[in-house]
């Protein structure tokens, strides 16, 4: 997509008239699918209204559209890109974040997505090439299997922006391939708490060094977080949410080896 386009996406986004398409029933919380119109511009987006946000007993109620925004913020920061455009506007039911829909390949019946998913699970005997093994389980007819991530540089990134903004819930379904090629993260209303709540299906890393491309990227996203950025988020998110950030910002400059699983539930579960 060139940047005009880009552009006018953007706008349509941010001030075009929103009609609701339907409704995302496997999300938990009230996910509609909606159409952004400006001029002759159509976009399709997701919707998620504060209204409709259920409640947490560990986040605050009505803060998932802000920690949605925040997260979007720091993967903007990091040039990585990997939360779709995200903003918060009004909208049918009221206030809400609005994000960007991500057109996937296998969202046309003409295009059948070929091999196994980023994400997926197979018979131990059966670990695809280039797979990086997470966890050993039974399928619910008790059959031996094992839960697998591509060892793949986009998803990489993502397992380190996961880290930073201590996403609580990186579903498979969660990573979202667009026909662009890019990998996806979506999904982050339950983030960037104080208290570490990492859970996540991207564990094949765990004890891993960082490389030095990456913990500049980290290092830049930790200097925004020292000016302009931290005044963004703080429209969201409270002042010690972003303390916590800048802390595990440094904590992975001053030791940068990937994190294991070795907290309570360190999966979301069910894990797509």
């Amino acid at each position: 997509m060139s940047g005009t386009d880009e552009a006018s996406a953007r706008e349509a986004l941010r001030s075009g008239d929103l009609t609701i398409i339907g409704r995302i029933r496997s999300a938990s919380n009230a996910t509609f699918l909606c159409e952004a119109t400006c001029s002759d511009e159509v976009v399709h987006c997701v919707y998620k209204p504060v209204a409709g946000e259920q409640p947490l007993w560990d986040f605050p109620d009505g803060t998932l559209a802000g920690r949605e925004l925040g997260a979007y913020l720091v993967s903007t920061a990091l040039g990585w890109n990997i939360v779709p455009y995200t903003i918060i506007r009004d909208g049918p039911a009221g206030p809400g974040m609005l994000q960007r829909w991500v057109d996937q390949p296998g969202d046309s019946d003409e295009v059948e997505p070929e091999g196994p998913d980023l994400v997926d699970i197979c018979p131990p005997e059966s670990v695809p090439p280039g797979y990086l093994s997470v966890l050993r389980a039974y399928d619910h007819v008790g059959n031996d299997v094992i839960l697998v991530h591509a060892d793949d540089r986009r998803l990489y990134r993502m397992a380190v922006f996961d880290v930073i903004v201590n996403n609580a819930d990186r579903k498979g379904g969660h990573i979202l391939t667009g026909v662009d090629n890019r990998v996806y993260g979506v999904d982050h209303g339950v983030s960037l708490h104080v208290q570490d709540k990492l859970r996540t299906v991207l564990w094949g890393w765990a004890g891993k060094p960082i490389d030095d491309e990456t913990l500049e990227s980290v290092a830049v996203l930790g200097e925004q977080l020292a000016g302009p950025l931290a005044d963004q988020l703080r429209e969201h998110i409270t002042a010690d949410e972003i303390e916590a950030l800048r802390w595990r910002v440094g904590a992975l400059l001053r030791e940068p080896v990937m994190p294991g699983p070795d907290r309570h539930r360190p999966i979301p579960w069910p894990a797509f």
